[in-house]
């Protein structure tokens, strides 16, 4: 399957799908469903008849029960399609390189840009294995078109091998994950599932039942506008009011200066006039308690910056993106503890984890489907440093053949 799941990936990796946080569509930008219409038709050659794209981007589709078993539950398994905002996914470049034997990977588009085994610990485990990377001046689209490139592998090969006994097995592909949308308009009835898996983790073997905890801030400001001439006393100019706010956020409350459990606040984009102003802002913590705490802190620094401002005024509104899923999955433990045999089932050693971030799956837990994270393989996501295996991918879609065979194992 190493051959298949690859060929798949380097398909998908070339269709720019970079989603847009300031566009008001759902799906963001309309070149994902360009995307989904060849996760479409690729579905329906392999036999999944019911395969379809909807009108808000997703890709809805069953892998058909084969057991006479009526008790085997339902499993969805979920990658989206769209890539980050932060660096660009246009004319994706990708390069493999045949069995790695260790050393720096010079990226061809970009002379500065290398992957280098100092600083990505896990290449000294893939000697012998194919590495894809892009030319540098891009993303790959290792996330998540890896996990994409996965489960349609594993769909195929479940339905090329009937002697393979499984319950029903709904595949969901979503837009605009990567701008905290992927699940907003999700039709869980129509889904049909008992709980999933997201296919959108990293390193081999891993699985994630823990997510931040994530808001979204918005402050907009309103200065004093005046003509610079006859400024003495009056201006209050919202650039400067916003530049002090950002100023005086904690500079150990940073993603770059954060690790582990610890949570942060961290600017995404500044813009504005000398009479408005907006800063927009996510918070990220493993607990809401951590998240409340960051989000008055962060309002006590605004109010401290706007008593010298007496003419300006501001508003602060906080938007939930999403909640730690671990608060759904301890009520289901079997979920997780499936999966954990599923990859030793595949070959590998489980390893338990907590995600820095998000994925669909934190969305749909608290919409009612129970979702972990299970890896997929790609390393140094949102970034031209991207890299994946084709072998770990592989492992990924036997982790999902094993587990729908568990599952109907154990009905």
């Amino acid at each position: 399957m190493t051959d298949t799941v690859t060929d798949r990936f380097l398909r998908y990796v070339v269709i720019d799908t970079q989603s847009d946080a300031s566009s008001p569509t759902q799906p963001s930008t309309s070149k994902q469903l360009t995307l989904g219409r060849v996760l479409v038709e690729e579905l329906l050659e392999i036999g999944l008849s019911d395969a379809h794209l909807d009108e808000h981007g997703y890709v809805y589709a069953t892998v058909p029960s084969n057991t006479g078993k009526n008790n085997v539950p339902v499993v969805c398994f979920c990658a989206h399609m769209d890539t980050a905002p932060d660096f660009s996914g246009t004319d994706v470049k990708p390069q493999v390189i045949r069995n790695y034997q260790g050393g720096d990977i010079a990226l061809p588009g970009h002379a500065s840009r290398v992957i280098r085994e100092s600083e990505h610990r896990e290449l000294k485990n893939q000697i012998g294995h194919d590495i894809i990377t892009s030319d540098g001046t891009t993303l790959l689209g290792a996330d998540d078109k890896a996990g994409l490139a996965e489960i349609v592998t594993a769909a195929k090969y479940l339905i090329d091998n009937p002697d393979i006994k499984h319950g029903a097995i709904r595949l969901l592909f979503t837009p605009d994950e990567e701008i905290a949308r992927g699940v907003e308009k999700v039709d869980i009835q129509k889904l049909g599932a008992d709980f999933g898996y997201t296919l959108d983790g990293e390193t081999v073997g891993t699985i994630e039942d823990e997510t931040f905890s994530a808001d979204a801030v918005e402050i907009a400001i309103t200065g004093v506008a005046i003509h610079p001439g006859f400024a003495y006393g009056k201006m209050e100019n919202a650039i400067r009011i916003a530049g002090a706010i950002v100023d005086r956020l904690p500079k150990h409350m940073a993603p770059e200066t954060t690790k582990g459990r610890d949570g942060f606040i961290h600017p995404t984009d500044l813009s504005g006039s000398m009479e408005k102003a907006k800063i927009s802002l996510i918070i990220r913590d493993f607990a809401d308690e951590g998240l409340n705490t960051k989000e008055t802190l962060l309002e006590d620094i605004v109010k401290d910056v706007m008593h010298d401002y007496p003419g300006s005024t501001y508003t602060f509104t906080v938007i939930e993106q999403y909640r730690n899923m671990k608060l759904v999955l301890d009520r289901h433990p079997e979920i997780v503890e499936n999966a954990v045999d599923a990859i030793k089932r595949a070959g590998l050693t489980p390893k338990r984890g907590s995600i820095r971030g998000g994925t669909d799956g934190s969305r749909l837990s608290f919409m009612g489907l129970p979702c972990p994270n299970i890896f997929a393989g790609g390393h140094a996501f949102h970034s031209p440093l991207e890299w994946v295996s084709s072998q770990d991918m592989e492992k990924a879609v036997d982790t999902i053949v094993e587990l729908a065979k568990l599952w109907e194992e154990r009905a």
